[in-house]
């Protein structure tokens, strides 16, 4: 990790070169917590993002199956930014892999990295006030899940409550992170969530499970006047199809359900929606807050996490934790949107 977490800019400089690529000398470093993010100039004029994925996280497998996607959404035009295919100018410093080969593998400071190039795609946080601007996501996502439901991942993962959410409390109930004082409310109001959750998700029955963006977050949203594009797909997973577009509600229930039927209007143009699938709105924003308690924990040998995240560990921190939970349980009692 500390190698990783101190990669150098000659070296990220050298890695885009052994790819094929001439760089100028200037790069910047993006905003990305999870990976090693750049963007490097090229003598062409050109942008590219060079993109370093943090060691032991995911499989070759499974990153050659975010690329598949990713490469498979641009052959359809859906807008997404797709990895470059890789031509080294030198074979023998580097190793390729994918067909098209886009994930590389080379040693910098005698330790491996691997990394993929990008295209630069810049943007704009899309209006979610706009109700056009909601059509056209929903026409979007609606597009982006059509490629998705042609096929399944094989290596990536499902979005479920065991992976998501009780596996989640186990890793942090096995680390010191939460203050012993808090500790009993917290573990008591989890299990009493992932209970609720558990329940949600069985009254709602079997559902179609898709390949997923899986973080469609606004800002993994760039909008331009053409539209929008997504440019991080490394939460891919496979999961029920509302889990792309509930991260774009916002506000009391009848604000949401006003721009869920607004998403849906250009969604189902491209895809059938299921409305059982409105129930596990809230049970999938109780698994995600549940999992980025997780996420904080996992990474915090790396020094970028406590200067980011100070008050992770806190008993102020595992206190709101604990009050977001019970109001977790009482939305998850409450009845799930309804469309009109």
């Amino acid at each position: 990790m500390p190698h990783y977490a101190a990669l150098r800019p000659e070296s990220v400089l050298d890695a885009v070169a052994a790819a094929g690529l001439d760089p100028d000398g200037r790069l910047l470093q993006l905003n990305s917590y999870e990976n090693r993010v750049f963007q490097v100039f090229l003598e062409d004029g050109s942008v590219v993002v060079a993109k370093f994925y943090r060691p032991q996280r995911w499989s070759d497998a499974q990153i050659l199956e975010e690329h598949a996607f990713a490469l498979a959404l641009a052959a359809a035009d859906v807008p997404v930014v797709a990895p470059l295919a890789l031509v080294p100018r030198d074979e023998g410093a580097i190793t390729l892999q994918g067909e098209p080969p886009t994930l590389a593998q080379i040693t910098l400071e005698g330790e491996p990295f691997r990394y993929s190039i990008s295209p630069r795609r810049a943007g704009r946080a899309p209006d979610l006030e706009d109700p056009m601007v909601l059509q056209w996501l929903g026409r979007f996502l609606g597009r982006l899940h059509a490629v998705g439901a042609e096929s399944g991942f094989k290596h990536r993962r499902s979005l479920d409550v065991a992976t998501f959410g009780e596996a989640a409390r186990e890793r942090l109930l096995a680390g010191d992170f939460i203050p012993p004082d808090q500790l009993p409310a917290w573990r008591s109001t989890c299990d009493a969530a992932l209970s609720a959750v558990r329940e949600v998700f069985a009254s709602v029955g079997a559902v179609r499970r898709l390949r997923l963006h899986g973080d469609c977050h606004p800002g993994n949203i760039l909008w331009r006047d053409e539209g929008p594009h997504v440019v991080d797909l490394d939460d891919a997973c496979t999961g029920p199809a509302v889990q792309d577009l509930w991260m774009l509600l916002s506000g009391e229930p009848q604000a949401m359900a006003a721009q869920m039927h607004q998403i849906l209007q250009g969604y189902r143009l491209f895809m059938p929606f299921d409305a059982r699938e409105l129930a596990l709105i809230e049970p999938l924003r109780t698994l995600r807050m549940i999992h980025h308690s997780a996420w904080l924990a996992e990474r915090w040998s790396d020094p970028a996490f406590p200067a980011a995240f100070p008050f992770f560990g806190t008993g102020a921190y595992w206190s709101q934790q604990t009050s977001q939970l019970r109001e977790q349980l009482a939305a998850m009692a409450e009845p799930p949107l309804q469309l009109y």
